[in-house]
């Protein structure tokens, strides 16, 4: 298959269950879920509706989404509906900037083995350092606010968690009367930033170990004995672990843009794929060890599900967290409060955004209550609700089903005459 219509389905409708055949023991609830709701999305499977153009009678049918986080085609409307809120906790005239927090790669295996656990140990120090630097008056003074976006994925979709803030360049002053802008195209220093987040998050991973709150398995098994788990620690410190900021870039709308690009991506778009073919799949992505020069990469169809499947997070846990003066505790009181500081008087910067690499989102349905896209008259209005297909439903979840049990399936009398 090397069509533009490749899309993810296909790859789990092809191999699907072959990969549950061989990693089935170690698949948890959450990827079950994924591959399932990523096979059903705007399918016959979920029902939807049929709406008619009530000038030349031009009839269309709209299949409802699976809404999964994970889905590659259901994150426009969550992207267009969560970047509409946040439009209003944007400030004019003042400078944004992204910094990345990205812990070592000695720690990505034991990331993979305690998801909950040290991704939020991640969102802590991260938020921590940059509160406290920000706050120290050698370098702000003040008190900032934030956003951060949690990313577990490489280009070649290995597992690389880091965080992406994005800042204003500025802040309250701690006794709350003025604000404090940053320098011109200068944050806050990286090395120091760094130097912090290592520390602390290396304290909280330790304090999460001597809690009992870590689990060993496999090649990292010998991690629960003290002695083995001092050397590990020890060797963390040494580590090379990176921050970095990004050009400052500015307005309202080029912020909305940008956020747009990372707020809602997920490990591999849909327009990144490229065939698939005899067992493997081919795939884009960007070397940026090499300028950022656009490579491609085949993997066997199962480790392609493998490392995509990898990063899907624990059920519930949040993946944009938000801080300091816009923190949802926060945002009511403190919002106003930096606008009439600011007093709105600046002109709006005008620095260029950096273009994100890639929207992970794909091409939508047309919306439904747009005009008739056949005589571009009329609108189209709802005739008809169509029910979620159950058969449909069992159909592809029998795609998912080892080969040798398949057929066992789909001769059960649930399959036969219905739920």
């Amino acid at each position: 298959m090397t069509n533009d219509h490749l899309e993810l389905a296909d790859v789990f409708r092809h191999h699907g269950s072959a990969y549950l055949e061989k990693y089935g023991n170690a698949t948890s609830a959450e990827q079950r879920r994924v591959m399932n709701d990523i096979l059903k999305c705007r399918t016959a499977a979920l029902g939807g509706q049929v709406k008619e153009c009530d000038s030349c009678g031009h009839k269309e049918v709209f299949f409802h989404s699976c809404r999964n986080r994970n889905c590659p085609k259901c994150q426009a409307a969550a992207r267009g509906e969560w970047l509409d809120a946040r439009a209003q906790d944007l400030l004019a005239g003042v400078q944004y900037y992204h910094v990345v927090f990205t812990i070592t790669a000695k720690l990505a295996h034991l990331a993979l083995q305690n998801k909950s656990v040290l991704y939020a140990i991640l969102f802590r120090a991260a938020s921590e350092t940059l509160k406290a630097i920000a706050r120290d008056a050698k370098h702000l003074g003040a008190e900032v606010g934030f956003l951060a976006v949690l990313h577990t994925w490489s280009q070649r979709l290995e597992h690389h968690p880091h965080l992406h803030c994005v800042i204003p360049g500025g802040g309250i002053s701690l006794g709350g009367d003025r604000w404090i802008p940053c320098r011109k195209e200068f944050f806050l220093p990286v090395r120091v930033l760094s130097a912090l987040f290592q520390k602390k998050f290396l304290c909280y991973l330790n304090a999460a170990y001597q809690k009992g709150e870590l689990s060993f398995y496999g090649k990292l098994k010998d991690l629960g004995e003290p002695e083995t788990w001092k050397r590990f620690l020890s060797s963390l410190y040494d580590a090379r672990w990176v921050v970095y900021a990004k050009p400052p870039f500015g307005g309202p709308e080029q912020v909305l843009k940008y956020l747009a690009g990372y707020t809602h991506r997920v490990a591999i778009s849909n327009q990144r794929l490229i065939s698939l073919q005899h067992g493997k799949v081919t795939f884009r992505w960007k070397d940026r060890a090499k300028g950022n020069r656009h490579r491609t990469l085949t993997l066997d169809a199962l480790e392609f599900l493998r490392r995509f499947l990898q990063h899907t997070l624990p059920s519930g846990f949040m993946r944009i967290r938000h801080y300091g003066f816009l923190s949802n505790r926060s945002r009511r009181d403190k919002l106003p409060l930096v606008r009439k500081l600011l007093a709105e008087t600046q002109e709006p910067t005008t620095a260029p955004i950096e273009t994100p690499e890639e929207l992970t989102t794909d091409p939508v349905q047309p919306e439904r209550s747009d005009r008739c896209p056949v005589c571009n008259k009329g609108r189209m209005r709802l005739v008809e609700e169509i029910e979620p297909d159950l058969k449909f439903q069992y159909d592809l979840a029998c795609t998912l089903v080892p080969p040798d049990t398949n057929e066992n399936h789909r001769q059960s009398r649930w399959y036969q005459e219905g739920p």
